[in-house]
């Protein structure tokens, strides 16, 4: 067989996106990163009202390409939490005016094969965006957020995740120095909300693009 590994994977997106569909959301396949821009441009966003977007932390949007596409879009109006000239508290108000935006963007910490969404957060916008308020959201995944269940997802998160994350955020955390969660009590802890969302509510109002690369953290 030529090309078994993208073989491979181009049948456990099949079996993914069937889990992901009986469980009420929106799914879509790309074989690559430039694929996935182009479906969410092209596709996705065209297909729904959109006045207003944001976004959330997600190293897998960025790596797309689509937070450069979008952030200066003239077609709706923008609440770029990204912005580095904003102070903390500007910040903090883009992020409470994103979660009644149109359409909020952001990716994944991990995703069980049988179609449920795990994710750990610090501030909490980014979980509570997904859970309630956007009238869409939109989540892309890297095949490498993939994990067998739920006991798989919460070990990916806590032994790679969380500290390769407090690394890129330059946190003052134990796991920084160690890459092991000690559980920390500290002000810069990252890991403070967790949550498993089973099913889309309403049915596709969370929309996934299934991307066929090594992505995001």
């Amino acid at each position: 067989m030529k090309d078994p590994i993208n073989n491979y994977w181009k049948l456990k997106f099949e079996n993914v996106k069937e889990s992901l569909e009986s469980n009420n959301f929106e799914v879509f396949i790309a074989d690559n990163s430039e694929q996935a821009s182009k479906i969410v441009l092209e596709s996705i966003i065209p297909a729904i009202d959109i006045k207003t977007i944001s976004w959330g932390g997600s190293v897998t949007f960025i790596g797309t390409g689509l937070y450069d596409a979008l952030k200066d879009s003239k077609d709706f109006k923008v609440f770029d939490i990204f912005d580095k000239s904003l102070s903390n508290d500007e910040k903090t108000q883009l992020r409470r005016a994103a979660l009644l935006t149109d359409l909020f963007i952001t990716g994944s910490n991990a995703l069980t094969e049988d179609g449920c969404l795990v994710n750990l957060d610090m501030i909490g916008n980014r979980v509570g965006a997904i859970t309630f308020g956007p009238k869409n959201v939109l989540i892309l995944i890297g095949r490498n957020k993939i994990v067998p269940d739920l006991e798989s997802a919460m070990d990916r998160i806590k032994d790679f995740v969380a500290p390769a994350n407090a690394m890129r955020l330059d946190m003052k955390t134990p796991c920084t120095k160690t890459g092991v969660c000690s559980e920390c009590i500290g002000s810069n802890r990252i890991c403070n909300s967790w949550t498993i969302t089973q099913k889309s509510f309403p049915k596709k109002r969370i929309k996934i693009v299934l991307i066929n690369e090594d992505l995001g953290l």
